[in-house]
């Protein structure tokens, strides 16, 4: 089988790998996400003998993934700083001479999900990760999202908690989503990092809440055959049936689907891939770009 590169470029930490077009993945490694000329010379020497005939990128963003734009390629105006306005693609094709497939990370993971994982069979899922930052990427009709630019669900406003008077950790936003319940909220409003938080934390409904606010107009927009939950914050599996139940009360039934009143804990559901579903999703976006050859 043909060797296929995948880059899951992160705001926190590069993981690049070998794989080939069935999903496997067969190398892995992963590095610090510094700056630019730093980070990108540990992608160069890893791929230099390995010989892939295409590589698929999912990065953190914004970024400009469609083909034809000035700014194709690039990591647009990120608050990760050294990244803003760097031309990814450009910097991989000068040194890596091959076809190049290009999205978001959550895209890349929602494509890793829909082709190998939780929802495989299915026309539609959405993969949503909350970790450093939130964000979302949606296949519909087996097709990745894409208009102007690329889905960022992850800066929506959502409804407060009555309880919370945090002002947001978003630089562009403040009390989006994200400035709300990514990973940084929680250690800020709580003063510890979320992991050091039990599970009977106040700050779990907090987050439920937010989560779910989200969930529900995702639901009723995209309408996805399934919404796949991963990142750090995730990890604290406790979460999911509080995500689950604050999701049907807030649709109170108005979506008449068994996905959602009767079988909600399989609708909305971690990663079946795991931690390999970025990675995996940058092997297919390195198989779509081969194919388009």
């Amino acid at each position: 089988m043909r060797v296929l590169g995948a880059i899951e470029a992160g705001g926190t930490k590069f993981v690049c790998g070998i794989g080939h077009e069935d999903g496997s993945i067969i190398d892995r490694v992963s590095f610090p996400t510094t700056h630019p000329e730093e980070t990108m010379a540990q992608v160069y020497r890893y791929f230099e003998d390995k010989k892939v005939e295409a590589i698929g990128i999912g990065s953190f963003g914004p970024i400009d993934p469609i083909p034809g734009s000035p700014t194709y390629g690039y990591v647009t105006t990120t608050p990760k700083p050294y990244w803003g306005q760097y031309n990814l693609v450009g910097a991989v094709r000068e040194k890596i001479d091959v076809p190049i497939g290009f999205d978001t990370d959550v895209n890349g993971a929602a494509l890793g999900e829909y082709t190998w994982g939780a929802a495989r069979g299915l026309d539609s899922c959405l993969y949503i990760t909350v970790g450093t930052g939130i964000g979302a990427g949606a296949v519909v009709d087996g097709r990745l999202i894409h208009g102007l630019s690329h889905p960022e669900m992850g800066h929506i406003y959502v409804r407060r908690h009555p309880d919370d008077a945090f002002a947001g950790t978003c630089p562009y936003h403040g009390d989006c989503l994200e400035g709300l319940a990514a990973g940084p909220a929680l250690g800020q409003r709580w003063q510890v990092p979320g992991a050091e938080l039990g599970p009977d934390h106040p700050a779990w409904e907090m987050e439920a809440h937010y989560l779910a606010h989200a969930l529900m107009s995702y639901v009723l927009i995209l309408s996805p055959q399934k919404i796949v939950m991963g990142g750090g914050v995730m990890k604290q599996s406790h979460l999911f049936p509080l995500i689950r139940a604050k999701l049907q009360e807030l649709l109170k039934g108005y979506v008449q689907h068994a996905s959602l009143t009767a079988d909600i804990d399989s609708y909305v559901v971690p990663p079946q891939l795991g931690d390999n579903a970025g990675l995996a999703g940058a092997i297919g976006l390195a198989g779509m770009a081969l194919a388009q050859e």
